[in-house]
């Protein structure tokens, strides 16, 4: 069946046999072959070792069945190899080139690191290596090992490697490996390997950016300075044969990278309290895993039998070589502090938008009421801008900075705007859910819902209460004095016609309060890079800005806008958004448009105030009502279940208790729904 010439296994018609054909394989193997076609031989063993179907004697009747089958079509690989020893001879001088030939440290050392130490460059290398097709025809074993293994299931069957399996590829592959090094030096590969990570972990610890954000107290051993030296004098002892000093000298490089994780931990510590860079914990998290690395280098060196070891190695490189491929897993890690500091931002200031006693529910009633008072002249500015009869653009812009100017000044009087209560909220409603473990946590977590949902009903009620009847003196007022309303019929028509619940407002509403949590990122974002920069120690102590300043006014500057730099950019950016997103779009043909209920209702009572009060008896008027009770909901719910998300993700909440907080609220609605509604008393 494996004779070498035999003619009967070359399927007609076809250069090439079936890549599931074992022994098409093994009579394809060519020790002389060109570097391109050994690695490409290499690559169709291990798919047949993936996908081939075992023939009816491939394998022992006694075979358990959840043994992985690539495992089992090793064996009978195996069995075949040893039944047929020309066979074997050659493919054991392949593999004995291909150990010579390519770079085996390179693996080692490089696999599953980026050559860069920041963000960006890791995104480039991991979108080549998923758009662009890689080559079997080189040496550099890190570049072949993902054409070898495509899929991290190869790590399950190397990991149930039985004893006796395991004996006998070792005995296939250790000639290989021998002669690669020249001799039985196989270690040789590890040790570079450790020398180059060392110097790599040594190069990041130096990098200013991340020095300068370490624990002073944990350098002072100089934990860095010390690893290339130990990592050489490893490479000493161990080809040296002196295993006491080996071990001894592995001992001590173990600490140095105890140290050394300790001191990467110093940064996140630094990057709590002073602000978070993607890139440094990047770098960061590089240096981690190089120390881990190092640290499965030296078990692998130092095993009496490293056969199994190295297997797990390998098999670890499997799993990295899967990791490497996803984008989506790169930014889920490495984002997540960044998500976390944004959140815990955002949740510094949403609660002051959290009322829990009645004196405080009074104090939101009344900081709504004065945001209701200037979104009412932000109606009528939004119909003078559309009046002026712009392009879509500038039109959408001066809307922008209509609405900008609205918030910012609402923002400036210490006012509110109920919808953008929800993105700040949600973060610190997150925060209480750090411990939902017993009843006592979960009851807090329900109290904090209940002051959620009755600090969002103040605002809404505060804005509206002041908006309609402001917007409603003012068109019966201008009727008086010029014979005809600030806003026309025919504005008013078209507000009736774009308001309905019957036309695409609900999506519309929702889309609004996409951009109210983006808003609240946006400001969370600006925020830690202004702290991340120092900017308000740099308006404190900068020599020309306090010579321009004084030192008192550089003081109270860099206050205010430490204070203050959050709510400013999330009010502009808000601002801008709603005026510039439609605009945009409707360059791209898709007719998008924002509704916000305080907005949206100022519109309605101008439609009221010049068409007159018989239009309350009209179908239209309760259709745009309708439609402004769906906004309001949909601009909460919205931009609060996408900041909560966020605000969970970032702290790695999984909520395995969620039926218990579910049947938590529904109790209390039950037996106490008017706490939703109504403050408790002082």
């Amino acid at each position: 069946m494996f004779g070498r010439k035999k003619a009967s296994n070359k399927t007609p018609g076809k250069a090439r046999p079936g890549p599931w054909d074992l022994s098409a394989l093994l009579n394809a193997a060519d020790a002389s072959a060109g570097l391109p076609e050994r690695h490409l031989w290499l690559i169709r063993l291990l798919e047949w070792l993936r996908h081939a179907t075992l023939p009816a004697d491939g394998a022992p009747s006694s075979e358990p069945t959840a043994t992985p089958m690539p495992l089992r079509r090793l064996r009978h690989l195996l069995n075949v190899l040893e039944r047929h020893p020309e066979h074997q001879a050659e493919v054991a001088a392949l593999l004995a080139r291909f150990w010579r030939e390519v770079d085996v440290a390179a693996l080692l050392a490089d696999f599953g690191f980026s050559p860069r130490r920041d963000l960006s460059g890791e995104f480039g290398q991991r979108l080549r290596l998923r758009l662009l097709p890689g080559t079997p025809a080189t040496t550099n074993l890190a570049e072949l090992f993902g054409l070898l293994f495509p899929q991290s299931s190869d790590a399950l069957w190397m990991e149930a490697l039985d004893d006796t399996t395991l004996a006998r590829l070792t005995a296939l592959l250790a000639p290989a490996a021998a002669t690669s090094a020249g001799g039985p030096n196989w270690r040789a590969p590890f040790l570079d390997a450790i020398t180059f990570l060392a110097s790599a972990i040594r190069a990041t610890g130096f990098s200013p950016t991340v020095r300068q954000r370490m624990s002073p107290e944990l350098l002072v051993s100089q934990p860095f300075r010390q690893l290339a030296l130990v990592a050489e004098r490893i490479r000493t002892h161990a080809e040296g044969g002196d295993m006491p000093a080996l071990l001894r000298e592995a001992q001590y490089l173990r600490a140095l990278l105890d140290t050394c994780r300790r001191c990467a931990d110093s940064v996140h510590l630094h990057l709590e309290e002073h602000g978070v860079s993607v890139d440094v914990v990047f770098a960061v998290e590089q240096l981690r895993e190089r120390t881990q690395r190092i640290e499965d280098l030296l078990i692998c060196v130092l095993s009496p039998e490293p056969g199994r070891d190295i297997t797990r190695l390998i098999a670890a490189l499997v799993r990295t070589a899967d990791e490497r491929r996803s984008i989506r897993a790169l930014f889920a890690r490495h984002y997540s502090l960044l998500a976390r500091k944004v959140a815990e931002r955002s949740a510094e200031t949403g609660e002051h938008y959290i009322t829990r006693d009645r004196s405080e529910y009074r104090q939101m009633l009344r900081a709504a009421a004065g945001g209701g008072a200037v979104l009412a002249g932000t109606t009528f500015m939004k119909f003078f801008v559309l009046a002026l009869g712009l392009s879509t653009f500038w039109a959408g812009f001066f809307a922008g900075v209509n609405y900008a100017g609205s918030f910012v000044l609402i923002h400036l009087m210490h006012w509110t705007v109920a919808t953008k209560q929800p993105a700040m909220t949600a973060p610190a409603m997150a925060a209480k859910l750090d411990d939902v473990s017993n009843d006592a946590a979960v009851e807090g977590f329900v109290d904090e819902v209940a002051h959620l949902i009755r600090s969002q009903a103040a605002g809404i009620l505060g804005n509206l209460a002041l908006v309609t009847p402001l917007v409603l003196t003012a068109q019966f007022a201008w009727t008086a004095a010029f014979g005809a309303p600030l806003i026309g019929a025919k504005d008013a028509q078209h507000v009736l016609d774009t308001l309905s619940l019957l036309g695409p407002t609900p999506l519309y509403a929702a889309f609004t309060g996409v951009l109210l949590f983006l808003s609240s990122i946006i400001a969370g974002w600006v925020e830690n890079w202004f702290v991340w920069h120092r900017l308000d120690s740099a308006i404190a102590w900068n020599p020309r800005i306090v010579a321009r300043l004084g030192t008192a006014r550089a003081q109270r500057w860099s206050l205010y806008w430490r204070n203050n730099i959050s709510g400013l950019t999330a009010n502009i950016s808000l601002g801008l958004m709603l005026g510039l997103v439609p605009a945009v779009a409707s360059f791209f043909a898709l007719p998008i448009e924002v509704r916000h209920v305080t907005l949206s209702t100022g519109q309605l009572a101008a439609a009221v105030g010049a068409l007159g009060f018989d239009i309350l008896h009209q179908a239209p008027f309760w259709w745009c009502l309708a439609g402004i009770a769906v906004t309001g909901g949909l601009n909460l719910a919205v931009s609060f279940f996408l900041a909560f998300k966020v605000a969970l993700r970032s702290r790695g909440i999984r909520l395995t208790d969620r039926s218990r907080i579910y049947r938590a609220i529904r109790q209390r609605l039950w037996q106490r729904p008017g706490s939703f509604i109504v403050p408790p008393k002082d």
